[in-house]
């Protein structure tokens, strides 16, 4: 059975005490109460449990089991189901979890997947305003949807300064080749964040217009302030995601720009050859009848012309930049 992280009991905003799963239904049996659960990867087993104690839809339970669910927010009957991408910033590497919420009018559970922030943090900071958790579940599912929200700008400001970074190395006099994998690598966690930040949208904004019974008209402004945060994430990610377009498509053009120097210095090469290969092969179909083959200065005259003639061409080439 997997390590239960924390149950608590709480009446009128105020922590009574922890409890085992199975005495949750006695502690709910207090119609002043409200249970906190938080767990880790559970088992069958005690997702089983859990199940009993809250009486959860089998639809829910079974999506709560497994990771890799799309953000979303689904109801069943009183409760709610709340799936939700987590990120975090450990030594400027992004790890991806995912938390599963459970919220009714009487508990708050959440399930945590993966590499994702603990929530103990989160507690302590709904303790501390006993006024306003005695409100209920609904603002719990607040701090913790908060909690989140405020992990994804510190990844967004990374990757940023990483872009800053790569960009600046496009202009230096010898940029390097792997520009082009760096920006891609960019881009695909940028997607990611965006992707775990953006239907963070639609859910606060049902949460917003639905769900009385779990959130007060009092709680609602809280939601709009998260609001506020997701779009500010999604609207950073969206301008850095079109400078990387823009700085990918400089790198491209640099990337030709460089083959056709290489292609017209060939090109300059070639054609200063030209020149003694043109010569040469004039002298070597032996004509019987070349007179200049006579003149006793013929060869270096010959030699002077095709020197001559290299040079001239390369002074030229040299001029417009193609050598």
């Amino acid at each position: 059975m997997a390590a239960r992280i924390n149950c608590t009991v709480y009446r009128k905003g105020v922590k009574l005490e922890e409890i085992r799963i199975e005495d949750i239904s006695v502690a709910l049996e207090d119609d002043d109460t409200f249970v906190w659960l938080g767990l880790f990867e559970p088992d069958k087993e005690l997702m089983d449990m859990v199940q009993d104690e809250f009486d959860l839809h089998d639809l829910a339970v079974e999506d709560a089991r497994k990771a890799h669910q799309r953000p979303k927010i689904e109801e069943y009957g009183e409760n709610l189901f709340v799936v939700l991408h987590t990120v975090s910033l450990v030594e400027q590497a992004i790890h991806f979890g995912e938390t599963h919420v459970f919220v009714g009018p009487r508990f708050v559970m959440t399930i945590r997947h993966g590499k994702s922030n603990g929530y103990r943090a989160v507690r302590e900071r709904a303790e501390s305003v006993p006024a306003k958790l005695a409100t209920g579940p609904g603002y719990v599912l607040y701090t913790i949807i908060d909690f989140i929200v405020d992990h994804y700008q510190p990844c967004m400001d990374m990757l940023q300064d990483r872009f800053r970074q790569v960009e600046k190395a496009l202009f230096l006099p010898n940029p390097s080749s792997d520009n082009l994998e760096e920006f891609y690598n960019l881009k695909n966690e940028l997607l990611s964040v965006h992707g775990a930040a953006a239907p963070l949208i639609d859910i606060c904004n049902e949460l917003l217009r639905f769900h009385g019974d779990i959130i007060p008209a009092g709680n609602r402004i809280y939601y709009r302030d998260i609001l506020d945060h997701v779009a500010r994430v999604t609207q950073t990610a969206d301008r850095i995601g079109e400078m990387i377009n823009a700085a990918m498509q400089v790198s491209l053009a640099q990337v030709t720009i460089r083959q056709n120097d290489v292609v017209k210095r060939l090109a300059g090469w070639g054609a200063i050859l030209a020149v003694p290969t043109m010569v040469f092969s004039l002298y070597g179909m032996n004509f019987q009848h070349m007179p200049e083959l006579a003149w006793r200065w013929s060869y270096p005259a010959v030699l002077f012309g095709i020197v001559g003639g290299c040079a001239l061409l390369h002074r030229r080439l040299k001029r417009i930049g193609w050598l």
